[in-house]
């Protein structure tokens, strides 16, 4: 196996939510974009070593040693104290992990599951490490996807999408004024990803967070499905549409309001009306 290594925040051993059927999900550090309504913001950067967490640490999990933030996972209680320190977005307790230690770790749910999700912060940022992994995920008979918000060109990794059966791909706007506002860069990429990956079968899923207060759902949502519905012959494709949650935001961006379900269901009656079958609400 590949020599690779990445940074792990953590390893859920079962979802449900990840992906088809019962599933490990990986989770990387690391993200190259800046979503206000980020619910995982402790993803999204690498620890610059200040050393903050370690004094606030109440079980002595965090050390310092030359330097460097040194976790001992052995006295972690997940109390989360040192997340809740950090003013950089990052997280301690992040694991430099090869291949096959992470295949390690997947091993131990065979065979109660029926593949792996990798995600983040953004775990294209690391393809090779992801090719290579995946890779040995398929010697094992899993199903693989990647959970992206599609910044990364995806097209210039052929031996990745291989090896990949899906992408479960975030479009958070349509417009490059209303991306630029939710996440401060343009979605260009994002939208090329989006039909490159529909033409060549490997789009699973597609994603938006509902936030009245940062762009209007009902448009968006209706110009995604038109550019997305001409590939609906190539596959069928499922739009997920998620209610915006305060739970796990920055303090700054806790004041968005979460929309409700009967709103949501008229944003689900849009796709559906513009041609998707499969529109799910979470």
């Amino acid at each position: 196996m590949s020599g690779l290594v990445a940074p792990v925040n953590r390893i859920i051993p079962f979802s449900a939510v990840d992906g088809p059927g019962n599933r490990t999900a990986v989770f990387l550090q690391g993200c190259n974009i800046d979503c206000k309504y980020c619910h995982n913001p402790e993803t999204r950067a690498l620890c610059i070593h200040c050393g903050m967490c370690v004094r606030k640490c109440p079980t002595g999990a965090l050390q310092l040693v030359e330097g460097k933030v040194h976790f001992e996972p052995a006295k972690c209680v997940a109390c989360d104290t040192c997340i809740k320190t950090c003013t950089h977005d990052a997280s301690p307790r992040v694991l430099w992990m090869t291949v096959e230690e992470v295949i390690t770790e997947i091993k131990k749910q065979i065979p109660f599951i029926r593949g792996i999700t990798v995600s983040g912060g953004e775990c294209t940022l690391y393809p090779e490490f992801l090719t290579a992994l995946f890779s040995e995920c398929k010697k094992l008979g899993l199903h693989t996807l990647i959970d992206s918000n599609g910044m990364v060109d995806l097209g210039v990794y052929p031996e990745l999408l291989s090896v990949t059966d899906g992408v479960m791909l975030d479009i958070k706007a349509f417009s490059e004024k209303d991306h630029v506002m939710v996440t401060g860069f343009t979605n260009n990429q994002v939208l090329k990803n989006a039909a490159f990956l529909a033409k060549c079968g490997k789009l699973y899923e597609i994603r938006t967070v509902v936030v009245r207060e940062l762009f209007d759902p009902a448009g968006v949502i209706e110009s995604i499905a038109e550019y997305l519905c001409a590939y609906m012959d190539i596959s069928m494709l499922r739009y997920k549409l998620i209610a915006y949650r305060p739970f796990g935001v920055r303090e700054q961006y806790q004041t968005y309001e979460s929309p409700d379900v009967s709103y949501m269901e008229q944003l689900k009656d849009i796709a559906i009306q513009v041609g998707f079958q499969e529109v799910i609400i979470i």
